[in-house]
C-alpha cells in the first residue's frame, strides 16, 4: 500500500469510499462499525504504553489483526481474494485467554474497571471493542458480514478483560465490586 496524498477532500460532502469503491455516507452502519474497530485499535495503543514486553507483543499483533477486521468490514459481500478474518485468529485469542487465566485467582465478585494504569486502559479498550461488536451485529442483521468478525471481536473483549486482570495481578490484585458500597 502506498499513500502519497492524505488530504483528498473526497469526504468533504459527508461520504467515504468502501473497499469495493462504492461511496456511502460517513454515518452508514458499516462505516460506524469499522470506524469503531479503528477506535478500539487506538485504545489498544494506549494500553501498550503500560504493558510489559510479552503483553506489548501480543497487543501489537492484535492491533495488526484489527486492521484485518477493518479491511474485512470495509469490503461488503463476496470479496474474492480480499482479506477476510478467519476463526484461527479467534482460536489463538482463546489460547492466550486460557494461558493468562491459568495464573489468576477465581473470581468471587464483579471486577471494577480500575486498578493500575495498564488494567484501566485495557478496560477502556474492552468497552470500545464491545461497542464495535454491537455495531457489527447490527450491521449483520442488515447486510452480509463475515461471521468470523463477530466471533473475533467477542473473543477480543474477553481477552482484554483477562489481560486487565493479569495487569492488576502484577500490581497487587483486582479491584472488586462491593455491593452497597455507596450506602
Amino acid at each position: 500500500m502506498k499513500l502519497d496524498v492524505i488530504t483528498t477532500r473526497g469526504g468533504d460532502a459527508g461520504e467515504t469510499s468502501l473497499g469495493d469503491g462504492r461511496r456511502v455516507r460517513k454515518d452508514a452502519l458499516r462505516v460506524e462499525a469499522f470506524g469503531t474497530v479503528d477506535e478500539a485499535n487506538a485504545a489498544l495503543g494506549l494500553v501498550r504504553l503500560h504493558a510489559d514486553a510479552v503483553s506489548d507483543a501480543m497487543l501489537a499483533r492484535i492491533q495488526n489483526e484489527l486492521f484485518d477486521v477493518g479491511a474485512d468490514l470495509c469490503v461488503p459481500g463476496e470479496a474474492g481474494a480480499r482479506l477476510r478474518v478467519a476463526d484461527t485468529q479467534s482460536a489463538r485469542l482463546e489460547g492466550e485467554i486460557a494461558a493468562m487465566n491459568a495464573d489468576l485467582p477465581a473470581l468471587t465478585s464483579f471486577v471494577l474497571p480500575a486498578g493500575c494504569a495498564a488494567a484501566a486502559t485495557a478496560h477502556v479498550a474492552r468497552t470500545v471493542v464491545r461497542r464495535a461488536e454491537r455495531l457489527v451485529v447490527a450491521l449483520a442483521a442488515e447486510e452480509e458480514v463475515n461471521p468470523a468478525v463477530v466471533r473475533y471481536l467477542n473473543r477480543l473483549s474477553d481477552h482484554l478483560f483477562v489481560l486487565s486482570r493479569h495487569f492488576n495481578a502484577q500490581a497487587g490484585g483486582d479491584v472488586l465490586w462491593v455491593p452497597g458500597a455507596t450506602r
